[in-house]
């Protein structure tokens, strides 16, 4: 898809994935996570739901964004960045996450903002100027915002591959190599994010302009609370709770996704009601998803298939809240190896053995079943059927 094209050239010989991530100490601590990594019966499941909902909204979004991706100017950063092959800088490992991601389908935020505007369809008020603007069911501004949305997704994740110089250790490699790679990832995410900029102005229409700004705002907040939250040296982080960490996850990871459903029913020039089921939808199926990629590596039977895990994801902080921050604590302890690092397979296991995954499994449901219900105010119709299939499918756990 967009993202793999345009970083498939730098992932030859780059290393794991880096989000999300977590550190042990260097960058052995940095782990790639997909979607259904742990079930290959419902990552099967996924990719055909996607196929499918890609054929119904009129071409693979993996054609999203071409035209920015044969630019000059982004063909001159890949070359700088393709410099970087070989050094331990997470940019590359980014990059190979878009390769293995798109393996998957797993980048939908464009495809879903496509499905909601053919499922919600023309408004009765839309003037016939615009009707006549329309291809497969859906217009070609909303085709624009689409890419949009993919533009500003992928450039808050090259974003977040910058790595904070102060906290380096010998085994990340030489600092020039690093400091190298910030320079480039700062220099492509912002070129990304200018031209997502540049074509939600070409939309001419302030009032999308300014939902999707305030969703760039809220990512740029989130994004602010995910660092503020990373664990110290002992593998502690702050005691949020469940309610602040639905509000970060919110910012971070479904704010975009929410507004470029409701901007969508605003190009279509619907009324407030649809466009804010369309908001809920995206909300609520984000959040899903957002829950079922945390849940992912505590479903593994055997221990020695773990997965490497966040200790700010859902079914830790779910199982904190359970047990108390005390009790936290003292299974944090007991998991420490020598030094500051954590035998997380040890931690896993403990984790697995409270109500933290299950808890996070049954909310996980609920936000899917809040997402079913936001599509109810649309008609039957080939593209609804396509938004509730991935709601099942983030909401699959079998």
């Amino acid at each position: 898809m967009l993202r793999s094209a345009l970083l498939a050239p730098l992932a030859r010989g780059c290393l794991r994935r880096s989000l999300p991530q977590f550190r042990t100490g260097g960058a052995e601590g940095r782990q790639r996570r997909c979607l259904f990594s742990g079930s290959p019966s419902s990552a099967s499941h996924w990719s055909k739901v996607v196929s499918e909902a890609e054929k119904i909204v009129g071409y693979p979004t993996s054609f999203l964004s071409l035209r920015c991706l044969l630019s000059d100017e982004l063909s001159n950063i890949a070359m700088q960045v393709r410099k970087l092959v070989g050094t331990r800088h997470p940019l590359l490992n980014t990059a190979r996450g878009f390769v293995l991601d798109s393996r998957n389908n797993l980048q939908m935020r464009g495809l879903v903002v496509l499905l909601i505007s053919k499922a919600a369809g023309p408004s009765i008020t839309a003037e016939s100027s615009l009707q006549n603007d329309m291809i497969s069911g859906i217009y070609s501004s909303q085709r624009s915002l689409a890419e949009i949305t993919e533009l500003i997704h992928t450039a808050f994740l090259v974003h977040r591959g910058i790595v904070n110089i102060g906290e380096l250790t010998s085994s990340d490699g030489p600092l020039k190599d690093m400091q190298f790679g910030n320079k480039m990832a700062v220099l492509s995410g912002d070129f990304l994010l200018a031209n997502a900029c540049s074509s939600l102005a070409e939309l001419k229409n302030t009032k999308v302009v300014e939902i999707m700004s305030s969703a760039i705002g809220e990512l740029i907040q989130g994004i602010y609370y995910e660092n503020s939250n990373l664990e110290n040296g002992n593998g502690l982080t702050d005691d949020i709770g469940i309610s602040t960490w639905k509000e970060q996850v919110f910012l971070a990871h479904s704010a975009l996704l929410a507004k470029s459903c409701q901007a969508a029913m605003e190009l279509a020039k619907h009324d407030a009601r649809i466009q804010n089921m369309a908001y809920k939808y995206g909300e609520h199926m984000s959040m899903s998803h957002k829950l079922n990629v945390d849940i992912q590596p505590f479903l593994n039977e055997s221990s020695k298939d773990s997965v490497a895990f966040s200790l700010n994801s859902a079914p830790v902080v779910l199982h904190q809240d359970l047990i108390g921050r005390e009790a936290w604590i003292k299974q944090i302890e007991e998991a420490q190896v020598k030094g500051n690092l954590i035998d997380y397979t040890k931690l896993q296991d403990a984790i697995k053995a409270g109500k933290g995954v299950t808890s996070a499994i049954d909310l996980c449901r609920y936000h899917g079943n809040r997402a079913l219900e936001a599509l109810e105010c649309f008609p039957p119709s080939e593209a609804r059927s396509a938004l509730e299939n991935i709601v099942y499918a983030v909401t699959r756990f079998s």
